[in-house]
């Protein structure tokens, strides 16, 4: 069974700073690339951030380009998106998510789509205040 558990969100002033974990169980962490996303009341989940197995590549979406640094620990089975200069706009729940493919290929397109994940954190609530 695999579990993915975010934490770190909370309530930050604009231009503050926060940095969301997702702790992963049950499969083979390093063998499979990781994705955060967002949901905004009223909107659709969006893609933030990617990063491949190999650790060798991490993507973004524009809106946070910059501003946002997504990283992993192969070793703790750590997920992690550091956030700076945080915006009221950035203000959503931040999920984690698990690639459905096994040692998949690190195209941003595909890395970019919520449906190439399977698993999903339970998200975490980020506030940025103006």
């Amino acid at each position: 069974q695999v579990q993915l558990v975010e934490s770190g969100g909370g309530l930050v002033q604009a231009g503050g700073s926060l940095r969301l974990s997702c702790a992963a169980s049950g499969r083979s962490f390093s063998m499979y690339a990781m994705g955060w996303f967002r949901q905004a009341p009223g909107k659709e989940r969006e893609f933030v951030a990617a990063i491949t197995w190999s650790d060798v590549n991490t993507y973004y979406a524009d809106s946070v380009k910059g501003r946002f640094t997504i990283s992993r620990d192969n070793i703790k089975n750590m997920l992690y998106l550091r956030m700076n200069s945080l915006k009221p706009e950035d203000t959503a729940v931040y999920y984690c998510a698990s690639d459905r493919t096994r040692l998949g290929s690190s195209d941003r397109t595909r890395l970019g789509s919520s449906y190439e994940y399977d698993y999903w954190g339970q998200g975490t609530q980020v506030t940025v205040s103006s």
